[in-house]
């Protein structure tokens, strides 16, 4: 077996990070830019903004920041251009997203995980709900805890 130098495996790794990110995570963050630009054409961004707008304000945020939690429990990276996307549009601030980054990474992807790691470790389908609330209810006292540090 041939010994790889230190320039050998960095070189490598940037080559496998370069891969993830733009097979798996670009296209994860375009397709929340686009879907955001879908609800503002449509108004159905103002419409959830309404909607939920009550509940959103109990952590300090603007309705229209449920689909930055609802991009995330699809894919994480999704609900960062979700977030980024509002952002860009000023109708989120840095405090915003303050409060918003911990549920991101609390309750991010667990549509993908789903599959990956409760059907892969066998758990009964039963136990599913129950995993995912423990990760959403975390997520918002993260954003509750955020609400008063930010």
């Amino acid at each position: 077996m041939e010994k790889k130098t230190l320039a050998d495996v960095f070189v490598d790794g940037a080559r496998k990070g370069w891969n993830v990110g733009v097979s798996s995570i670009l296209p994860n963050v375009l397709m929340a830019f686009a879907l955001i630009q879908i609800l503002k054409v449509t108004g159905l961004l103002v419409l959830l903004g309404k909607l939920f707008g009550p509940v959103m304000a109990i952590f300090g945020l603007p309705g229209e920041a449920i689909t930055v939690l609802m991009g995330s429990w699809l894919s994480m990276g999704g609900g960062v251009g979700v977030a980024a996307s509002l952002y860009t549009a000023k109708l989120l601030t840095g405090s915003h997203l303050s409060i918003l980054i911990p549920a991101i990474f609390l309750m991010g992807s667990q549509v993908q995980y789903m599959g990956r790691l409760l059907g892969t470790a066998a758990v009964q389908t039963r136990y599913y709900p129950m995993l995912f609330a423990i990760s959403i209810v975390n997520a918002l006292i993260a954003m509750l805890i955020m609400r008063f540090i930010a």
